[in-house]
């Protein structure tokens, strides 16, 4: 599932490719944007703000967002792709590398003087330049009532975390999810948070319990009616978001989390 850690990799990855060359191919394969035409404009950078991934290209950004199946692949020209051709939303090709994003949930091509409109609203990055631990701390306990799996995912708080890490995150602090944020240990969970998503930047296989064998990477995530990897307990699986249109999935141990 793409998080933080998997689009500031993907960021990495494109950018050592792609900055400083000419694009002598652009297809963007959304309506809105499918008559746009970027070649011949030099390739100043690609980044990563929280979940989103920022193409900049001459006096645009592309701006994408993997959402659940979303990711970015880079091949040499003239190599078969690994996923369907129809599954590509954007195709960016320079003379030594053909970049495509394949079933991106955004795709969108702005101004650059206007990439402010898409990801300004977002918190502090854990991965980024812009990294503020102390207002993290503020935007969470602004609302103390919201519970804390709810408050870690809003990206407005801090921007990079998804489920994965948010359910990781109130086992490992040892709080239900459902638990109001402003009832546990705040300034503790996000200095967990920014440690853990680090720890994790440069990984292939993500693990929040330091484990890489099959069935030990997580601790709670995903493993409904399994046995705790602390104590035994059976985990526990509900339903928890802002509103009924943003309920994600959530795992606990009914003995470790209270």
């Amino acid at each position: 599932m793409p998080e933080g850690d998997t689009v500031y990799r993907e960021a990495f990855h494109l950018n050592q490719a792609l900055q400083g060359a000419i694009v002598t191919g652009w297809d963007i394969r959304v309506p809105a944007f499918a008559t746009s035409d970027l070649t011949g404009e030099r390739i100043d950078g690609v980044a990563s703000r929280g979940k989103h991934l920022l193409h900049r290209v001459g006096d645009f950004t592309l701006h994408s967002h993997l959402k659940m199946e979303g990711s970015w692949h880079l091949y040499r020209p003239g190599s078969p792709w690994k996923r369907p051709a129809f599954q590509a939303r954007a195709v960016v090709t320079t003379a030594d590398w053909v970049s495509v994003g394949f079933d991106l949930g955004v795709v969108e091509l702005i101004p650059r003087a206007e990439e402010e409109t898409a990801v300004g609203y977002l918190g502090p990055d854990l991965l980024g330049a812009d990294w503020n631990s102390d207002e993290a701390i503020a935007r969470l306990t602004a609302a103390p009532e919201v519970p804390a799996a709810v408050a870690l995912l809003d990206q407005r708080n801090l921007a990079g975390l998804g489920n994965v890490f948010a359910n990781e995150l109130c086992f490992l602090r040892g709080v239900l999810p459902s638990r109001p944020i402003g009832e546990t240990d705040v300034p503790a969970m996000v200095a967990l948070s920014s440690r853990l998503i680090l720890a994790n930047r440069d990984r292939v296989e993500r693990t929040t319990t330091g484990d890489t064998r099959p069935g030990r990477k997580v601790w709670v995530y995903g493993r409904a009616g399994k046995p705790c990897l602390r104590c035994g307990t059976r985990i526990r699986a509900g339903k928890l978001g802002q509103d009924e249109l943003s309920l994600r999935d959530t795992y606990w141990c009914p003995r470790c989390q209270s």
